[in-house]
C-alpha cells in the first residue's frame, strides 16, 4: 500500500475515535459571575427572610398558610435560625449554588456539559463538583447569563423574580421539581436580603 495513502487511513482512523474535547467552562463561569454583578458582590455574610410551603400549586392548600422565617447566613456553611446553627443541612448546598459561592470555591472543578432548552430558555451547562456531593448541573440562560436552573439530587430548580440588592442581583423566587416527573413540590421567596459587615452579636462560628 501506497506509504501516503496508509498515514492518511491511520490518521482518520484516529480522528474518528479521539474524543471531542469539552470547551473550557471559565467563560461560562465568568460571564455568571459577571452578570449578577461581579465576583466582589457575591454575599459572604447576609441575613434574610424567605416565605415557602409545600405542595403542587403556588398557592398552599386552603386552610393552610405559608412558612415564613428569618437567618442568617455565613459563606458556606454556617446558617442560623434565630439563634441556632442548623448543622449538616444539604439546603446549604441550596444556598451556595443560587447565590454562586460554590462558582468561587477553590475546591471546585468545573466541566461544561450540554445546552438545555427549558421554558423557551436557552441554557448553557456547567456542572460544578469536588466542592458540593453529588455534583450539581448549573443552566444559565444564554441570553442574560442568569442562573435559571438547578438539577442535583434527583429534583431540579428554576429561578426567577431577579431583583437587586446592594449591586448584587439574585433571583428572588425558586420551585423544585421532582425530576422524575417533572411535578413541583416545592415554592420559596425570598422576600428580603441583607448584605452584613459582620456575625449579628450573640452569633458565632461553632
Amino acid at each position: 500500500m501506497n506509504h501516503q495513502l496508509l498515514c492518511l487511513l491511520v490518521t482518520v482512523s484516529f480522528a474518528a475515535v479521539a474524543p471531542a474535547q469539552t470547551p473550557d467552562p471559565k467563560p461560562l463561569v465568568d460571564k455568571a459571575l459577571a452578570a449578577v454583578g461581579g465576583q466582589d458582590k457575591l454575599l459572604k455574610i447576609f441575613r434574610f427572610k424567605e416565605i415557602f410551603h409545600f405542595g403542587d400549586k403556588p398557592e398552599p392548600p386552603e386552610g393552610k398558610k405559608r412558612s415564613t422565617r428569618e437567618s442568617v447566613y455565613s459563606q458556606p456553611d454556617k446558617w442560623w435560625l434565630g439563634k441556632k446553627e442548623r448543622g449538616e443541612e444539604p439546603a446549604k448546598d441550596d444556598v451556595r449554588a443560587w447565590s454562586l459561592d460554590l462558582l468561587v470555591d477553590d475546591k471546585s472543578t468545573f466541566e461544561t456539559i450540554p445546552d438545555l432548552i427549558d421554558e423557551g430558555k436557552t441554557c448553557a451547562g456547567l456542572r460544578v463538583s469536588g466542592s458540593v456531593t453529588p455534583a450539581m448541573d448549573f443552566y444559565f440562560d444564554k441570553e442574560t447569563s442568569l442562573l435559571h436552573r438547578l438539577d442535583w439530587r434527583g429534583d431540579f430548580y428554576r429561578f426567577s423574580d431577579w431583583k437587586e440588592h446592594d449591586g448584587l442581583k439574585y433571583a428572588s423566587r425558586t420551585i423544585l421539581f421532582k425530576k422524575k416527573d417533572g411535578k413541583p413540590w416545592f415554592f420559596h421567596e425570598i422576600t428580603a436580603l441583607e448584605r452584613l459587615a459582620q456575625l449579628p452579636e450573640g452569633l458565632a462560628k461553632p
